[in-house]
């Protein structure tokens, strides 16, 4: 298998235009009907709106691209087909946490998600609240998610400079590295209560990554391959 390469960026900048994206015309039909099937085993699958990206390249540690306005049905079937539309990727941030003693803190998402089993970094795909007029921001995303995911708030973290993005197939995640003062087994419990306290978690637990030993299967590619650079002493 082809080994993925970490990119560390200096500069973000993302756009936002209004895009009728064809592939969601030409597959409405089964977009729609992909979406009902989806819904009788997780009811609460919610076709709201996210935004993906068009016309992105990243050169001299800068990555620049422009988002637009699609359904989450749309992406949905769009992913779980293999991304047959290649000039798309799914662009996302993710809240890279990270210990005082060194470890990183991932989680498994809940059985009601999507994206049910897998373990990774609290995330979402971008929404139109991300949008700041014609421009988009990610940094705000990972830190409402993280929020919302977690119960951590921003001014509990500190972010690091810069970013690191790992493209896979139609992926394109970017790591926020965001450390916090406290050890991973403390913060690991406080995120359980903040879990426990609510009614449908997106969260069914908290996995801690202290080097490549405790990497799992149910962890996408992108993830063990930003993982692995940073324990090699990547920055």
């Amino acid at each position: 298998m082809r080994e993925l390469t970490v990119v560390p960026l200096d500069h973000v900048e993302f756009g936002y235009a209004p895009y009728d994206w064809p592939y969601a015309q030409q597959f409405r039909d089964a977009i729609d009907t992909y979406f009902e099937e989806l819904c009788r085993d997780k009811p609460t699958l919610w076709n709201g709106r996210v935004l993906l990206m068009r016309d992105f390249a990243i050169a001299a540690g800068a990555l620049r691209g422009t988002f637009f306005e699609t359904g989450y049905a749309d992406f949905l079937h769009w992913r779980d087909h293999g991304f047959p539309d290649r000039s798309v990727v799914n662009c996302f941030g993710m809240a890279a946490l990270h210990s005082r003693d060194g470890a990183y803190l991932m989680g498994v998402m809940g059985p009601h998600t999507a994206s049910a089993g897998s373990i990774y970094f609290p995330a979402g795909t971008p929404e139109p609240i991300d949008r700041r007029g014609s421009t988009v921001n990610l940094l705000d995303n990972v830190l409402r998610e993280l929020a919302e995911e977690t119960g951590l708030a921003a001014h509990e973290v500190g972010a690091a400079t810069g970013w690191s993005a790992v493209a896979n197939g139609g992926y394109l995640a970017l790591f926020k590295q965001l450390i916090i003062n406290a050890p991973a087994e403390e913060i690991r419990a406080r995120i359980l209560r903040h879990l426990a306290s609510e009614r449908r978690p997106e969260l069914a637990d908290i996995r801690i990554a202290r080097s490549t030993e405790d990497f799992d299967p149910q962890m996408p590619a992108f993830m063990t391959a930003y993982l692995a650079h940073r324990f090699a002493g990547g920055e």
